[in-house]
């Protein structure tokens, strides 16, 4: 028996990096997932391989009308939703005062936008099912100040606030809402040279391109990747898609059944404070 058998799971960004991961252990799991991107090649592919308990829709995260679709789309195919992972998002690196505004805005979009909509959108539908859990995709960030990432940390704080707020006002509903607060994590996001060449900034609906080219020398890119990180986290590594998932999926099952309102770091160590060198 899988930890999820029976739920059906909405997961965003879910086309490649930490939401293909989630994707794949909750159906492993014995989940139903929709597998929600606005990579459509990518997203009907992983749910081409992941059979009948996947199914693709395109999802903007910021749009509304793209939230009622996904839900029509997952509600025929699978007749409820007990579940939601928020994970889209992007980022930009950037001074704070050379920030446009049209940049800011556009990672509020997505970031934070996007995950009042899901859980606007899927609230209603979880407490029919007879409850469930919302996990919402934070950050290191949203817990502390990171240089030339503003707009990225200011809607990673704001999503720890929406899922205190979410988590207070759905309980009684039997809804459980937390967050994954990731630090380093080794995807297109912290490594941008992991995209295929042909993705562009207007195709960001799960992991964002972080700054670098795509047709950076993907090897060399991320050993350079790995040796920062290295230095930098205690643990001595950047962190793998497929431990962030398990956190996910830890929030999601009832192994957490008295946990909600809370912002899970999972970081190796990074937020603990300045290790010695």
């Amino acid at each position: 028996m899988g930890k999820l058998d029976g739920r059906v799971v909405v997961v965003t960004g879910a086309a490649r990096g930490q939401g293909e991961q989630e994707a794949r252990l909750f159906v492993e799991e014995g989940a139903s997932v929709l597998v929600a991107d606005v990579l459509d090649e990518q997203g009907r592919t992983l749910a081409k391989e992941l059979g009948a308990r996947a199914r693709y829709v395109h999802l903007d995260v910021g749009r509304e009308d793209d939230w009622a679709a996904a839900v029509e789309v997952a509600k025929e195919a699978y007749g409820k939703v007990d579940g939601l992972v928020n994970n889209a998002g992007i980022l930009r690196f950037n001074a704070l005062v050379d920030t446009p505004l049209d940049e800011f805005m556009r990672i509020v979009r997505v970031n934070q936008v996007g995950v009042f909509l899901g859980i606007k959108a899927l609230a209603p539908e979880i407490e029919a099912a007879g409850g469930g859990t919302v996990v919402n995709t934070a950050s290191y960030t949203g817990l502390t100040g990171m240089a030339y990432v503003g707009a990225y940390a200011a809607s990673k704080h704001a999503i720890v606030g929406l899922t205190r707020v979410a988590a207070l006002e759905l309980a009684a509903k039997g809804i459980r809402v937390n967050a994954v607060c990731p630090g380093a994590i080794d995807t297109a996001m912290s490594n941008p040279a992991l995209l295929a060449p042909a993705t562009t900034e207007a195709e960001a609906g799960g992991e964002a391109e972080a700054g670098a080219g795509a047709g950076a020398d993907a090897e060399a890119a991320s050993a350079a990747v790995a040796r920062f990180y290295r230095k930098l986290v205690p643990m001595g590594r950047i962190g793998r898609a497929e431990e962030v998932a398990r956190l996910a999926l830890f929030l999601s099952c009832d192994d957490s059944s008295y946990i909600t309102g809370q912002p899970f770091v999972i970081d190796g160590g990074w937020l603990a404070g300045v290790r010695a060198m």
